[in-house]
This record gives C-alpha cells, sequence and structure tokens, in this order.
C-alpha cells in the first residue's frame, strides 16, 4: 500500500506568474545527485498555467533543496495553442536533451477550454527549455474531436510510447460544461510524429466516468499504471465522486486489466489530500518507490508524497 503521505511542496505567491497551486507534479530522477527535479503548474491571477519546479532529496522528497524562482518557458505567442497555459506532464531523457511533454491551454467561448500537446526541450539537463515547435504535436482530429491531454512518455528500445487523455464528450452539468475523457496510446519513431488510431487503454467504468494522467512503469514483464479518476458530477465538493487513484496491469503496455482496488492508495482522515487525489506520478529512486500527486482543490493544496510498502500490501 501508499503509507508515509506527506506534503511535499505547496508554492508561496512570491511572484505574479505564481499565486496559486502546485499541480500536475512531474519527476526526473537525478540518480548520481541523489536528487529529484520536480516540474509542475501554477497559475497567475487570471488562471493562466506556467511551469516551473523544485529540487528535493532523492531519499526524503520533503526536504527541498531548491526552488526555481521563474517559468521555464512563457506563455505561447498570442494566438497559438498555449497561449492561455503551459501545464507539465512528461519527461524523458534522449540523447542527452531532456524533453518536457506539456498541455497547452487556451480558453474557449462555448466549452471553457481547449487542450492540445507540446515538447520543450533542455541543453543543460532540464534546467532551461525552448519550445521544440511553436505549434502541437498532438491535437484533436477527424477521430478525436475534442482536445488531448495529460501525455506520459516513455522510450522503450526506441519506441516513443505516450499514455495520454482524450476527451470523449462535453456535458452540460448544473449548467457548467464538464469534459468526459479517458485514458489513450500512440507510439512514434522519433517522439514528434505520433501515430494513433484512438487506442483506448482504460474505458470507462461506468458512463459518468472521467480518467485522466496515466504514470506507467515496467516490473519484469509487467507493465503497471497509476491514474486518476472521477466522477462527472459533483466531483470538486464530495469526496465519494472527486478524483481517486486507479491502478491497471499490461503485458504489453496497449491492453489493460483495470484493478482499481489495487491502487494501494485511500483518502487520509487529515492533510492535504481528504478530498480527492490526482495525477499520480510514480517513480523508482534511492531505493523506494514514490507516488507523487495532488490533493484538494486539483493542487490548490500543493503537491505530496507517498511511498510504497510491499508489506502492507
Amino acid at each position: 500500500m501508499w503509507t508515509n503521505k506527506r506534503q511535499v511542496f505547496l508554492p508561496k505567491p512570491d511572484h505574479p506568474w505564481c499565486q496559486t497551486h502546485a499541480q500536475i507534479p512531474t519527476v526526473d530522477v537525478l540518480e548520481e545527485e541523489d536528487k529529484l527535479r520536480i516540474y509542475y503548474s501554477t497559475r497567475d491571477k487570471s488562471s493562466r498555467s506556467y511551469t516551473s519546479f523544485i529540487e528535493t532529496r532523492a531519499s526524503d522528497p520533503t526536504e527541498i533543496l531548491y526552488i526555481h524562482d521563474k517559468p521555464i518557458v512563457p506563455l505561447g505567442e498570442l494566438g497559438s495553442f498555449d497561449d492561455c497555459g503551459v501545464m507539465c506532464s512528461g519527461i524523458v531523457t534522449y540523447q542527452n536533451l531532456k524533453y518536457l511533454y506539456y498541455i497547452g491551454w487556451n480558453v474557449r467561448n462555448t466549452v471553457r477550454y481547449q487542450n492540445s500537446i507540446g515538447i520543450l526541450v533542455s541543453e543543460d539537463g532540464g534546467i532551461t527549455f525552448k519550445r521544440m515547435f511553436e505549434g502541437p504535436v498532438l491535437d484533436r482530429t477527424h477521430i478525436e474531436p475534442h482536445f488531448v491531454v495529460t501525455p506520459y512518455v516513455t522510450i522503450e528500445d526506441g519506441l516513443w510510447r505516450m499514455w495520454y487523455c482524450g476527451c470523449t464528450k462535453w456535458h452540460v452539468i448544473d449548467g457548467l460544461t464538464e469534459p468526459q475523457y479517458q485514458i489513450k496510446y500512440a507510439e512514434s519513431r522519433d517522439g514528434i510524429h505520433w501515430d494513433r488510431s484512438n487506442t483506448v487503454s482504460i474505458p470507462y467504468s461506468h458512463p459518468m466516468e472521467a480518467n485522466v494522467r496515466a504514470s506507467v512503469m515496467k516490473d519484469g514483464d509487467l507493465y503497471k499504471m497509476w491514474f486518476s479518476y472521477r466522477s462527472l458530477k459533483n466531483y470538486r465538493t464530495e469526496a465519494a465522486h472527486g478524483y481517486k487513484i486507479g491502478y491497471a496491469e499490461s503485458s504489453d503496455g496497449i491492453t489493460w486489466n483495470r484493478k482499481d482496488q489495487a491502487s494501494g492508495y485511500q483518502l487520509s482522515d487529515q492533510g492535504f489530500d481528504t478530498q480527492m487525489a490526482a495525477y499520480p506520478y510514480v517513480v523508482d529512486a534511492a531505493g523506494k518507490r514514490y507516488m507523487f500527486y495532488n490533493g484538494n482543490g486539483f493542487g490548490q493544496t500543493g503537491f505530496g508524497v507517498a511511498e510504497w510498502n510491499n508489506e502492507s500490501s
């Protein structure tokens, strides 16, 4: 089970670009330095998202070693896919470069927002980044007509693999537009051009579910995925309908067997994660397995960490 749950970081509103939230923790393990670099998304007073990072001790992720004091890139140029937000979601290292896959945000007037997926690249180990392109690498298509979001990327024997979230429908619930989305799968040979055939990884468990933000790792011959899921109604206010941590297993990373009861996570009785747990990112570091995740308010209480304990599972 996931035990020793602790809050790691909640930014102070010291900068105009960083007023609320530390959302979608995205972790780069720097093994040789006993460090974790954790990218997160924060918001300004207009709710526009920016990405920055902190560094923590790998052996104790609550020990913060460094807090970056600026966004890693500015918002996109006017009219581009990311002019309202740049939100981190997945990071990989390839040929001494860091590739950070992120969510671009646009505000809409018929629904609340539009999302697409872009790439940032770093030549200095993940401190500074630049856009690889001004446009997205994944966007809506004729078979995915709404939006795509929350990419998680790995590279396996030269194959780039992405588990992302695709919106399948917008609903109007209690006068508010609400997206319904589920985790899907795509492949690439270069990390830029993606083959996607609307392959669903995690089907809905019921018609009123949404599931989002996969974190995938391979244990021997078994792929393991942690993700978050919620109801379409009352998920902001009621813990029973709010985000929870789901779990699935696969032999190939494509076809998954959903086993939410084996996720190993339960909401806390007190603290930052009493109402919801969302957007997990699981890593192995310093001989431990950690899950970084958001608690109440989609990151308004910052992000925390839990440790996997085999003895309690």
